[in-house]
């Protein structure tokens, strides 16, 4: 991929000022996204989410229904604050392991993540790429207005299916009888680093949603780190916590594209996409932006589409839907996905793609309409 861009700017094929334009589009997202995974490497590292995974099983009080609720509420909030590659690089592990040390299946465990990982994308600036892309055509003032044009498809965004995941596998996880033994509490090698990761992982959650840039706090949060690790466990330090081939993969994607909207695709997307407010053109647009997505990653998805909704927060909206909470049939629809694959595969989970496939779509069936309905009616629109 990276070589696939590179010669397209190094041939003109993506003219210099549209390759200097989209530098300073992009440049920030990508650092924000080796910023906050440097922090949630580090943090893991220290032993944060081990000790988090350890609360979960002594507060689930042997009751499986009790866990998986705190596992639900986990990797929603993981992915809200910190962003979905978080919850599908770092909480998959947590809750995979919790499951299999515990004696519960672990294929309900992987697959709320990986849903949630995407379908809780939504609510914040810094939950998904593609929002962070879409900052500067909404032209709000701060995060806060962005969350109030989309807190209703949000929210449906996370309760839809965490309703289809609790009613496919309750019986799987032995209902409410259902019991699991606790496992034995993590031991932690150096409680400095810990809470140090802590306090880290504290304040930096207000900043990204204080309406600062979010790559600063981001950067100031993995600067600390990598100097208390420094001081403490240089071993740990290594180019390895950046996420070569993710950001790899997005630059190219972001090149390769750029390159095609400079081409004509654009005029070509805008007449698929429709346009206008109402509810059938906003389902429209939000289904648009599923099937690309789905079919070529959400990220060029949202890149290709953009211009067929710039100009109106509502249309944008209901395009973040699309790029957002659709991406669960195939297994490329978001780099997210892609990474969990690999995160449960090497725990010795196997994941079946015909059932993930079919689950997928029943619930992009099922979660798009009723988020577009929302966004619909909170925001109004005729």
């Amino acid at each position: 991929m990276v070589v696939a861009a590179a010669i397209v700017v190094a041939t003109g094929i993506l003219p210099a000022p549209s390759s200097l334009a989209l530098v300073e589009r992009v440049g920030p997202v990508l650092g924000f996204v080796v910023a906050i995974t440097i922090v949630t490497e580090l943090a893991s590292e220290a032993g944060l989410f081990a000790v988090l995974s350890d609360r979960l099983a002594g507060w689930g009080r042997r009751r499986v229904w009790m866990l998986w609720l705190f596992v639900l509420a986990l990797a929603t909030l993981s992915t809200i604050f910190l962003s979905l590659d978080t919850t599908a690089v770092l909480v998959t592990p947590v809750v995979v392991l919790l499951a299999l040390h515990a004696g519960i299946p672990p294929v309900p465990f992987a697959l709320a993540t990986v849903w949630l990982a995407n379908t809780a994308s939504l609510l914040l600036p810094v939950s998904n790429l593609t929002k962070l892309l879409a900052a500067s055509a909404l032209r709000f003032g701060g995060p806060f207005d962005y969350v109030a044009l989309v807190w209703a498809p949000a929210l449906v965004g996370v309760l839809v299916p965490i309703v289809i995941l609790t009613g496919v596998f309750w019986r799987r996880l032995g209902g409410v009888r259902g019991r699991y033994e606790v496992p034995e509490r993590a031991s932690i090698a150096d409680r400095r680093l810990l809470v140090v990761s802590a306090v880290v992982v504290a304040v930096l959650l207000p900043l990204l949603v204080s309406g600062l840039p979010v790559w600063i706090p981001a950067t100031a949060g993995a600067v600390v780190l990598v100097v208390a690790f420094g001081v403490r466990r240089r071993s740990s330090l290594s180019v390895r916590l950046v996420p070569w081939s993710a950001v790899g993969i997005a630059a190219g994607l972001f090149v390769l594209v750029e390159a095609a909207q400079v081409h004509g695709l654009s005029g070509a997307v805008a007449a698929v996409a429709g346009s206008g407010t109402s509810l059938p053109a906003l389902l429209q647009l939000t289904g648009v932006g599923a099937v690309a997505a789905n079919g070529i990653n959400n990220l060029p998805a949202y890149l290709v589409i953009e211009p067929a909704a710039a100009g109106d927060p509502l249309r944008l909206a209901a395009l973040l839907i699309g790029v957002n909470l659709g991406p669960l049939v195939t297994p490329w629809a978001s780099l997210a996905t892609l990474l969990w694959h690999q995160r449960v595969t090497s725990l010795g989970v196997s994941i079946s793609w015909p059932r993930f496939v079919v689950f997928g779509l029943a619930a992009v069936l099922v979660t798009l309409p009723l988020a577009v309905l929302a966004l619909w009616l909170s925001a109004g629109a005729p």
